[in-house]
Order: C-alpha cells, then structure tokens, then sequence
C-alpha cells in the first residue's frame, strides 16, 4: 500500500501543477487534460479527430465542441480538414502551445527526467512497467469494468 499511496501522492502534486498552468493560462483543466491528449498522439503519429479526442476525454459532442472553440480563441490548437478526407476534420497543436507548455513545465520534467538517471535500466523498465499496470488499472476501474 505505500507504493499506492506514494503514487496517490505524485498524482494529487501533478494535478496542482496542472491545475496552477490552467489558472496562469487562463484554460479549464479540461484543456490541459486536450492539450496533453493532442501532444501523445502527435507524438506517437497519430491523428486525432474531434470525436477521437471527445471520446478519450469522455465529453459530449457539445462539451468538445466548447473544448475546441476555448483552444482556438487564443491560438493553441486549430481544425484543419483531412488532406485525404476532405469530409474529415483533423486537429492541430499550434506551436504557441508547445512553446506554453516548455516554459511551464520545462523545469518539472527536466528534474523527472534527472530523477531518472539515478536508476539503472533493470529499475527503469520496472517502474515502467509498474506505471503501465496502474494505468490499465485505473482506466478499467474507472469505466466500471
């Protein structure tokens, strides 16, 4: 159990970071969680629609809707039509919100990232490992399967 409470612990320290950048920026924490959301799929190459994003925010088609048009008013993401499905709509991280997010949080994943260097690859590949499980975990207990 102290292995759940301290991960209890770095998750309640994270969401005070997450929900301080929201506040600064003026942004729900729902556009945070967006943002996060479009970035990892960015990251692993894919593309994400409205509904794509909705559907892993667990928001209706209105509450996505409201989601998109408060990141589009300052700039920070963007709709843009499917180059090869023109009935398709495809969204876009604006650099703008790269650049808000590195200036934020820059210093905190510097640290996590030094953190790391203290454990050796056998460690590293355990927490990982540890870290994947109570994601499923969490995700699954969390739709009541």
């Amino acid at each position: 159990m102290r292995l759940v409470h301290l991960l209890r612990a770095v998750t309640v320290e994270l969401h005070l970071r997450g929900a301080e950048f929201a506040a600064h920026n003026g942004l729900h924490p729902t556009d945070l969680r967006a943002l996060i959301q479009l970035l990892d799929a960015e990251r692993a190459g894919e593309a994400v629609t409205p509904g794509r994003l909705g559907e892993a925010l667990r928001l209706n088609s209105a509450g996505t809707t409201a989601l998109l048009d408060r990141l589009e008013r300052p700039g920070l993401v963007r709709r843009s039509r499917d180059p090869h499905d023109r009935r398709r709509v495809l969204l876009v991280v604006e650099p703008k919100a790269v650049e808000l997010g590195r200036s934020f949080f820059g210093p905190l994943i510097g640290a996590l990232v030094d953190a790391a260097e203290g454990f050796n690859p056998a460690e590293l590949d355990a927490v990982r490992r540890y870290l994947a499980a109570a994601l499923e975990a969490a995700d699954t207990a969390g739709r009541g399967a």
